[in-house]
């Protein structure tokens, strides 16, 4: 179809500061639109400067369709073969602010979605909004749609918002267009408001910042942060509109009241232990037009300003959205992520406050240097009575507009206060030590309470460089003993552990002195019901913390959520950690055992180096930052092995989790023994020197030791360290820094040394160095401890594993020695409820270093005992000097079912143990290599069966036969989903073995697709355990989607 050119002649201005730019066309300025900045006539909206903008891909185009991808890249605006000159191209969820003035009446678009989609595919809805109020819409508008018009009468709005919603598939492909978006208005031109009344606030005494806040003749409010005589930032149209009123402009003011609020609190993470803040708070309140109330509160403090909207009142308050923007007092440079992501984990880049980051969204935090200050924007004290929200910007302008997350109201039950909007003022040492998030949050909610369950610590963790290890419990023990030899506290097991073996790893983990943390998906915990069942569970088990993974959203509702397992996890004595979170907004403070979010671009990304050296001054100055830092076999080409180590103290993570394998860390021993002496909280924190994303010295301090880490991206001068700082006159500086150029090495050195002096260390490429800074005293050699492990345990108990009736009894035997003289020496063992044990602790006042404490106990099993498998902990507690230590081990018990009689289907008998390729084995459905039951009817060739067994290679099942049975049959193959994508055919490959009792009984030839359903018959006459295994063959595990079809077995109890 020939494309036809659909034009308007039309005649359109912009008045920018009261002069009319001529000549048939509006010029368009760069520069931050004044509030004059209104149309007059009919005007192209591309031609007005917009207040701000998002989009899906890529900046929202002018004049041209969305190219995805840089500005300017887009093509002619095209839709159904119809090609618009002007107008607007966006990508779904996109959305755009532009200020029209009290003379605008009417919005037109001939909207649609662009002909460059040629699938067809695209759908998208259109709106309009005018002070957030939906003024128009289309329906749902799809690929190859003839254009759509889209008028709205725009009588008295001040802000038109015009928005690209994806619809039912998701965004790809929504290429959203708005030809000839035009308002049109009278020529007369509204007079610009002036200001009308302003009030001075004072900073607290000593603070460098004072405010003032401003009414315009318009109504409106407006903030300025001054330092000094300057007005660094501003935050401007302040208000929010929604079921109390529209309080945007149109206000009077009634009446103000100020005071101080000031306290002492103390943290678990972060920045420092104790802390202290003096705020000035004063609240202003207002009147709209039809009589509404709301107020400002507005505190300044020595490191930055915030305010927040409150509206009294029982019952609901709903917010629509908020109008309030920060402005920058001048352009300069800023880092910043180059679009807002849900989880926080988009990339950072340093940019300028005017130009564009690629889409107009922006994620909290984001830094702009304003001469000689910096100003970091963020939000606190954010609950579930709100959602979280970000920064909008339109290209050009220094105006940061703050927008709810997707536009979606808010609803709140009581007298509302929203979030506080942040900006942290001063210099990078001020910004980089500041507290001022988790000052303005809600206070501790433990206080009072027993809070000795939470200990920050530093931690093992395996999937990032043996990213299928957490399902290896034998694997695991590697990195329990890793934290072990290390001083380390903790251990976390990642996605794949199983329930069957976590309890026995904790235990094996006490035995070392470590504690265990494990992963959950949200999914699994998002419900009351679920966490329930699982946060007792796994406190019983002895596991100490959570990490819980892939919430990514910023919804109201995940923030409900958010304080619903805070204190869920609390009541049951469970640290936290959040990934795939949301940012950190000050809950630490609030819930002190969160030890850490992941909300960042961290090492699982790669690293760059621009990237790592901006989060110290953005990111990890508003909470903790889970980066998983430490790892060297990755390849070191963006970081040398000296930066890597220098990250474990650069960035703070109440839980800090050390990425690398045991073998790693045991190729580098001066990196492993620095890290032997690695805290992980800290009670104070300096900005030495930086320049974000090229270099920081950063000090913390642990008791009477100084930490420093420090980094560089790229090359440069040696990194300066002053050791003047640090108190004392003799000082001992153990320093771990670069060993050549490539930074593959690294060299540990210890220097007694003054505090005057200044070391100069060299680095490699993207390099840095690692020290620890302490006071040179007499018979001290150094400032670094080594770790002491705990001294070798030997525990055992006979039987280890043992097969067991109902009504029947069962004699442990059990010895423990440790190689250390041991003080209230205690063991026992922990049985079931329903259980007996005859025979009480044995103990021990005293216990030599090598002597055995013995004994046996008789166990005896309950008469309706349950079948299956039962552990039966013993459990030792002792002292060694004055600190408490635990062991344990455990005899795993089979309680037997009553025989099996006649024809069984395994899938409907108990399984001893499982384990699978990908997601579980599935009971009567194919493998879905995911969630539980997300398989499908089991399928090989052609043929349906009713039951079966779905595995994925490598996978297997034992179950229990009890020695009743004679033969076991089933019909194997590879299911025939695996032939629905193109070119998969043959290229499963898998084969089926059969054991009894460790015994390999059958085995099949390797198998494909192409190989049909194959029979399978195996005597198993006597067999206690029968063992299916579908193991990976010729070309890996990919596609092994392995079918035990009417798996059965035939018997006999008699």
């Amino acid at each position: 179809m020939p494309h036809r050119t659909h034009r308007r002649r039309t005649t359109i201005a912009v008045v920018v500061a009261g002069t009319l730019l001529g000549g048939g066309l509006a010029a368009v300025s760069t520069a931050a639109p004044a509030l004059a900045d209104v149309p007059v006539g009919e005007a192209y909206v591309s031609d007005l400067p917009w207040l701000n903008e998002s989009n899906g891909w890529g900046p929202i185009e002018r004049d041209t369709s969305n190219g995805e991808s840089a500005a300017g890249d887009g093509k002619p605006i095209t839709i159904g073969g119809f090609v618009y000159e002007r107008g607007i191209g966006m990508h779904a969820t996109g959305a755009l602010s532009v200020e029209l003035g009290a003379n605008c009446t009417a919005f037109s678009a001939m909207v649609g979605l662009d002909d460059e989609v040629t699938s067809g595919v695209g759908t998208v809805q259109f709106q309009v909004f005018g002070d957030g109020t939906l003024l128009a819409e289309t329906g749902v508008v799809t690929g190859n749609d003839a254009a759509v018009e889209l008028t709205a009468d725009v009588t008295g709005v001040d802000v038109l918002r015009l928005v690209a919603n994806e619809s039912t598939n998701g965004k790809n492909f929504d290429h959203a267009d708005w030809g000839d978006a035009t308002v049109t208005c009278d020529d007369e031109v509204p007079e610009e408001p002036v200001v009308v009344e302003r009030w001075a606030i004072d900073g607290p005494e000593g603070s460098p910042l004072d405010g003032v806040l401003k009414l315009d003749s318009a109504g409106r409010v407006a903030l300025d942060v001054v330092d000094g005589q300057a007005t660094v930032v501003q935050a401007t149209r302040l208000g929010l509109t929604g079921s109390d009123g529209d309080f945007r402009s149109g206000l009077t003011f009634v009446g103000r009241t100020d005071g101080i609020v000031a306290d002492d609190y103390a943290m678990v993470t972060g920045k420092q232990e104790e802390r202290s803040y003096v705020f000035q708070e004063s609240v202003f309140e207002f009147e709209n037009a039809d009589g509404g109330r709301f107020s400002i509160a507005v505190r300044l403090s020595d490191d930055g300003a915030a305010y927040r909207y409150l509206v009294a009142g029982d019952g609901e308050h709903r917010v629509d959205d908020e109008s309030g923007a920060w402005e920058l007092a001048a352009d300069g440079t800023a880092w910043m992520q180059r679009s807002y992501a849900v989880n926080y984990e988009a990339e950072w880049m340093q940019t300028t406050a005017t130009a564009s980051n690629g889409t107009g969204s922006v994620g909290y935090p984001a830094l702009f240097q304003q001469g000689e200050d910096y100003v970091l924007l963020t939000e606190a004290d954010l609950h579930g009575d709100y959602s979280g929200s970000h920064l909008a910007h339109a290209p050009g302008t220094l105006r940061y507009g703050v927008d709810l997350f997707q536009g979606a109201p808010v609803t709140s039950e009581g007298d509302l206060s929203t979030p506080w909007r942040v900006a942290i003022v001063g210099g990078l040492d001020t910004v980089v030590e500041s507290t001022l998030v988790d000052d303005l949050a809600t206070p501790n909610r433990l206080a009072g309470e027993d809070t000795l369950w939470i200990q920050p610590g530093v931690s093992s963790w395996s999937w990032l460089t043996d990213w299928n290890s957490p399902k290896d419990e034998a694997r695991q023990r590697d990195f329990i003993d890793l934290s072990a030899r290390n001083g380390w506290e903790y251990v976390l097991l990642d996605e794949g552990w199983d329930a069957s073996w976590v309890p026995r790893t904790v235990r094996y983990a006490e035995t070392k002195g470590v504690d265990v943390i494990i992963w959950f998906h949200s999914r699994d915990l998002r419900t009351q019901e679920q966490r329930d069942e699982w946060l007792p569970r796994i406190a019983s088990w002895g596991v100490k913390g959570i990490k819980v993974d892939f919430m990514d959203t910023d919804s109201q509702a995940i923030h409900q959520w958010y304080d619903q397992i805070a204190a869920d996890t609390a009541a049951n004595h469970l640290m936290i950690n959040f990934h795939g979170a949301s940012l950190p907004t000050g809950m630490q403070r609030t819930w002190p055992h969160i030890m850490s979010y992941e909300a960042v671009r961290g090492a699982e990304n790669g690293i760059s180096p621009a990237r790592s050296l901006m989060v110290p001054f953005t990111r990890n100055v508003v909470g903790s930052m889970d980066w998983t830092p430490v790892t060297f076999s990755r390849g070191n080409g963006n970081s040398s092995k000296a930066h890597e180590v220098a990250m474990g103290i650069v960035y703070e993570s109440g839980w800090q989790h050390l990425s690398d394998k045991p073998e790693a860390y045991a190729a580098e021993p001066n990196a492993e023994r620095f890290l032997q002496d690695l805290p992980a909280h800290w009670d104070e924190t300096q900005l030495v020197s930086g320049t974000p994303a090229s270099d920081v010295v950063l000090a913390r301090r642990a008791g009477d030791r100084w930490y420093v880490g420090g980094m560089r991206a790229g090359s440069g001068e040696p990194l300066q360290l002053p050791l003047e700082q640090f108190g004392g006159r003799h000082l001992i500086v153990d320093l771990l820094s670069d060993d050549g150029a490539n930074g593959s090495a690294t060299v540990l050195t210890t220097t007694h040394t003054t505090k005057d002096q200044v070391l100069s260390i060299p680095t490699a490429n993207n390099g840095g160095f690692a020290a620890v800074v302490c006071l040179d005293r007499p018979g001290r050699e150094s400032c670094l401890d080594p770790a002491e492990p705990w001294d070798a345990v030997d525990l055992t108990v006979e039987p280890s594993a043992a097969d067991v009736a109902p009504g029947s009894t069962v004699e442990l035997s059990a010895s423990f020695a440790v190689e250390a003289d041991a003080a209230k020496v205690a063991m026992a063992p922990v049985v079931p409820e329903g259980w007996v044990v005859e025979g009480g602790p044995v103990t021990a006042r005293k216990l030599t270093a090598g002597d055995i404490l013995e004994t046996t106990w008789t166990v005896e099993v309950p008469e309706d005992g349950v079948s299956g498998t039962v552990e039966i902990p013993v459990q030792v507690s002792y002292r060694v000097g004055s600190e408490e230590r635990t062991a344990a081990t455990q005899a795993t018990l089979w309680v037997t079912p009553k025989p099996l009689d006649g024809v069984n289907q395994l899938s409907d008998l108990e399984w001893l143990e499982q384990s699978n390729g990908y997601g579980p084995v599935e009971r009567d459905q194919s493998n879905g290599q995911a969630a539980a039951n997300d398989g499908r009817p089991i399928e090989i060739d052609d043929v349906t069966y009713a039951k079966g067994i779905g595995m994925h290679a490598t996978g297997a099942v034992t179950a229990w036969l009890g020695g009743t049975c004679s033969t076991f049959d089933a019909i194997v193959g590879i299911d025939d989903e695996v032939l629905e994508t193109p070119g998969e055919s043959g290229i499963g490959s898998v084969r089926f073995l059969v054991y009894g009792d460790g015994e390999l009984l059958a085995e099949t030839p390797v198998l494909t697709n192409d190989s049909g359903a194959v029979p399978l018959t195996v005597g198993v006459t006597g067999v206690q355990r029968l063992r299916l295994v579908a193991d990976e063959a010729t070309n890996g595990k990919n596609f092994d989607h392995a079918d035990w079809a009417d798996a059965k077995v035939t018997c006999s109890a008699g």
